[in-house]
């Protein structure tokens, strides 16, 4: 069982950064891969980046390449999304995920947060 907790969002001006980061329970925290997603207003859930448990290997959705970044401390069972050059696009509920393999697909994910909302003003 693993419990994600997320905090950080809030309402910044576009070219801003934030920081969000994603507290997780359970003892086999490290053994997850851990994704972010976000879900626009009216839109549907999408996938933001993902981190396997090594921190091996790391994918990103192709319109925050370049400018977010996904880390994790496995010792600290915490996940983290750096967001830079933040555009009004990027407003959404953000949403961290635990799955046990890959998670190379949105089903593989068992665990969520809650979500916390970012806001970006143009």
């Amino acid at each position: 069982q693993v419990q994600l907790v997320e905090s950080g969002g809030g309402l910044v001006q576009a070219g801003d950064s934030l920081r969000l980061s994603c507290a997780a329970s359970g003892r086999t925290f490290s053994s997850y891969t851990m994704g972010w997603f976000r879900q626009p207003t009216g839109k549907e859930r999408e996938f933001v980046a993902r981190i396997t448990w090594s921190g091996g290997t790391i994918y990103y959705a192709d319109s925050v390449k370049g400018r977010f970044t996904i880390s994790r401390d496995n010792a600290k069972n915490t996940v983290s999304l750096q967001m830079n050059s933040l555009k009004p696009e990027d407003t959404a509920v953000y949403y961290c995920a635990a799955a046990p393999g890959l998670g190379s697909r949105r089903n593989e994910y068992n665990y969520w947060g809650q979500g916390t909302q970012v806001t970006v003003s143009s």
